[in-house]
Formats: structure tokens, sequence, C-alpha cells
């Protein structure tokens, strides 16, 4: 089987940043044949932003859980109204009592007991937004593992489903040679981007950044995984991020709404967002939690077996009345 490096090339001088291609040619944002080249319709204007969520989920006993689906308390400032989260039993639709702590990544959770029969979760919010797409700094430089703050070391390391001890080798010799800094990390997103397609049909809760490389096919957790996994084997402090992701300023994706993944790289003492998936920068990403990898951050995790009965995201610009799209 050939190597990663006979399959992929780079296809400009050594710090300069092109998606990678099979043929060495550029392709735009994405090198899978016969995907649409998404060009960001630059706002820079305030908009708002409607996100929610209808789930039910099916159980045969009462199981106890823990969900994170709703904004970040990052984002708290950034909500209209009074956000309306429920969660009733869909037996008898009474409600179901929560409790709500922060955890060890400052994310909200709810933690709740699914009655017999499982429980519908709801909620419907205004979401104030920028309008500005993601922020980048092609200057940005990376910062030497030994000048790390404390509480960062974890996202250099290996975790559940981010194998960097198995990757360290195979990134050095894909990007050592790049230019250190933002552009490496875009380097590997342009590598993840061109090596993995995307496919909901594929998609398994178990499968690990290793495997995602082998496979060749996922879904938006499985290119995160995978970028976030090379990153830290280049030392580059990494972190998964999931939320709302509308086609804002890109075309509509006729597939059904999702959550989204992405990941966020500290660069010169901060964070950016990168997006391997999509590998271009998006207006309007509504954070709703971080972690080490989707281990950490599940949108339900249950403690007991359970089923997914409906799973309906909305995520879209609130249009004035009278107003132009």
């Amino acid at each position: 089987m050939a190597s990663p490096r006979a399959k992929f090339r780079r296809v400009r001088a050594m710090g300069e940043t092109k998606p990678w291609s099979r043929t060495g040619d550029y392709r735009g944002t994405s090198s899978h044949p016969g995907m649409l080249r998404f060009i960001i319709t630059l706002r820079g204007s305030a908009m708002q932003i409607r996100v929610g969520y209808r789930i039910e989920i099916v159980t045969a006993q009462t199981t106890p859980a823990v969900v994170l689906l709703d904004p970040h308390p990052s984002r708290g400032k950034d909500v209209v109204g009074q956000p309306t989260p429920q969660i009733k039993s869909i037996i008898d639709g009474r409600n179901v009592p929560v409790e709500e702590y922060t955890d060890g990544f400052g994310n909200q959770c709810r933690r709740l007991v699914i009655p017999q029969g499982g429980a519908i979760f709801t909620n419907d919010v205004i979401v104030r937004d920028t309008g500005i797409p993601d922020q980048f700094d092609k200057n940005a430089p990376e910062v030497w593992p030994g000048d790390l703050p404390a509480e960062l070391i974890e996202y250099t390391l290996s975790s559940r489903y981010c194998e960097v001890d198995e990757l360290s080798a195979t990134a050095w010799n894909l990007f050592g040679s790049f230019a250190p800094g933002w552009n490496r990390v875009q380097q590997i997103c342009n590598y993840v981007n061109a090596q993995i397609r995307f496919d909901y049909r594929f998609a398994r809760n178990t499968r690990t950044a290793v495997q995602a490389m082998n496979e060749r096919v996922g879904v938006c957790r499985d290119f995160t995984h995978l970028a976030i996994a090379l990153c830290r084997a280049m030392n580059i402090p990494a972190r998964y991020c999931n939320g709302f992701l509308g086609d804002i300023g890109v075309p509509r994706d006729p597939a059904p709404m999702d959550y989204n993944a992405w990941f966020e790289a500290y660069l010169g003492g901060k964070w950016y967002i990168f997006d391997a998936r999509h590998n271009m920068p998006r207006i309007g990403r509504v954070l709703v939690a971080r972690g080490r990898d989707a281990a950490d951050i599940p949108m339900i995790h249950t403690y007991g077996p359970h089923g997914l009965q409906r799973f309906d995201i909305l995520t879209e610009e609130v249009i004035a009345s009278g107003a132009s799209s």
C-alpha cells in the first residue's frame, strides 16, 4: 500500500498554503471531485441566528443521562430573550427534572434521569452574531511546548479518539518541512480535507483518528479528530469543538441539519478556529462545547441503552421582515 506521502504532495513552495490534491492541482476549497466550491459571502454585519432542536430518545427503563445540547456559556451574552430548553416524558408529557452543572472544560451540562419510555428534548433560541467569518492570522506562530501554559498541556497529548503516538512519525514526515505556525495547521486541514470523504452513511461513533485516516471516509467529527491528532503530533495544542453551523453565506446544503464539529489550535498565545471538513472560514458558528475530543462532550450520554427516534436540528439566519435575503 502506498504511503500517504506518495498519494499527496505539496503543490506550492514551503510556507505557502494550498489544499492537498491527488493530482497536485489546486481544486479550490475541496479536492473531492464533484463537490461545489463554496464561496463565502463576506458580510461583516451583525445578524441574528435561530438555533434549536427536537430530539427524541426512547428507553426501556429509567436511564440516567448527561446532555450537552445548548449554546456554550461564552455565548450567554449573545442570547436574545430567555432560552426555552425543555425535556418532557414521551409517555405522559410531564417535565423531567434537570440538574445543571459546569464540567471541567467550562461547558454547560444538564443531568437527568430519562423516564421509562423515553424523553423529548427541545429548545428554540435566538443568538446574536457579528456576521464576521472565522478570524485567522497567517503570521500566528507556534508556541514551544516548554512555554505553554500548564493548563494547555493536556491538549498536546493522546486522547480517546486522537492517537498522537501512532501518528507522530506520519505527521512529521508530512508536515515537518512546512513553515511552522498558522500555515502548518492549515496544511494539516488541507491534507485531512483531501484524505477523508464525507458520507453520513459511514458514520460510526467509535472511529478514531487513525481509523479515519486509513478508512478515508467519515463525518465532521472524523475530519476533526484526525486534524487534532496531527496537530498534537506536531506539538501544537488542539481542542475539539461542536455546535451549530448553518448554511449562512454559502449555498444551502440539501442534507439534513446536524451539529457540526471543528477544532481550535493554540498559536501565538490564543486559540484559532480551524475546520478540516469545510476547510474555509465560515459565518455564524454557535459553540456548544469544547473538550479534548468527542468523548469529553457527547451530545447525549446515557447510562444504559437507548434508541434515537427523532433528531431535528435548526440553524438559520433570522431575516427581518421586508429585508431581501
